[in-house]
């Protein structure tokens, strides 16, 4: 059956695309999947078909059919997994630079949850869907390090919570461009880019709160090593914040330089420590996770 959502435009959309308008009412959404849904037919405007072009107007009302993209069939692969801690809740694992988590369009195969779909089989919480079997949070494909995997509904949901209240503890390690002087914190809400729909931004209208802290660990000439502490998780979290004062991570090219005198695959960032309140003896656990070859040896260099 098809999924149907009706909507009405309100004034702060008027005049927008609407391509656009689709994009940031439904702004998990690119607007790419829009276009292509108008495309096909499934986008109609006050009952009749419009181009993405269409500048939309008060009290149009948008009729949009099969908005969740289709899912992806996952088939299980024999990918090595570089496991930290195991039991039958929880899977902790240490994810290397380049992996996906989840698939996506252009990305079906070599996927975490492929490899984690093999190791756990059908012991894996389905709570966020089937194209994410197990996934309580994420980190950037570039960006290694601890995730935890659920094993069942109720320990996702336990650790879930944990996550949204901010009493996980999750400690990342960076090194960005500049030097930093002091500690400090960048207390900064982040949404969508107003103009490019694929990157995070600070958005004081429609962002989400978002607070990183940071402390300084070891200047370089021209760099410095810090430890990140989150209090919130969204979306490029870290890599947003540290743009936006001036000290975008070594290697991040959606925010930072395009290039680097490194050979560099990506942001240097690595998630060092994952830490939380096990869902079935409610004590508290923490793993560290190794930085990686790459990382250590980048460090030497400088």
């Amino acid at each position: 059956m098809d999924d149907i959502e009706k909507i009405y435009v309100s004034i702060e959309y008027e005049e927008l695309r609407l391509d656009q308008f689709l994009a940031e009412y439904f702004n998990e959404y690119s607007r790419s999947h829009f276009q292509k849904l108008i495309k096909e037919k499934n986008v109609l405007v006050n009952g009749v078909e419009e181009k993405a072009s269409y500048k939309v107007s008060v009290d149009d009302e948008i009729t949009v059919k099969n908005i969740k993209p289709k899912e992806i069939d996952i088939v299980p692969e024999d990918i090595p997994l570089d496991i930290l801690y195991e039991d039958s809740d929880v899977l902790i694992v240490n994810k290397p630079k380049g992996m996906v988590v989840h698939p996506a369009p252009g990305h079906q195969s070599g996927t975490l949850v492929n490899a984690i779909m093999f190791h756990c089989k059908d012991d894996l919480s389905g709570i966020n869907g089937e194209i994410r079997p197990g996934i309580v949070h994420r980190i950037d494909r570039d960006t290694t390090g601890s995730l935890i995997i659920c094993k069942n509904d109720y320990s996702h949901n336990f650790i879930a919570e944990q996550i949204k209240e901010h009493s996980a503890n999750r400690i990342y390690r960076g090194i960005v461009v500049g030097n930093l002087t002091e500690d400090g914190l960048v207390d900064a809400p982040i949404g969508r880019d107003e103009k490019e729909r694929k990157k995070m931004a600070i958005n004081k209208v429609n962002g989400k709160e978002a607070v990183t802290h940071y402390r300084v660990l070891k200047n370089y000439d021209g760099y410095t090593y810090v430890e990140f502490k989150l209090e919130t998780g969204r979306t490029h979290q870290i890599r947003v914040h540290m743009a936006s004062i001036g000290h975008p991570l070594l290697g991040d090219e959606v925010y930072g330089k395009k290039s680097s005198k490194f050979k560099l695959e990506g942001q240097t960032l690595h998630a060092m420590k994952i830490g939380f309140i096990h869902p079935t003896t409610k004590e508290y656990m923490e793993f560290d996770a190794p930085l990686p070859e790459y990382f250590s040896h980048l460090l030497d260099i400088l």
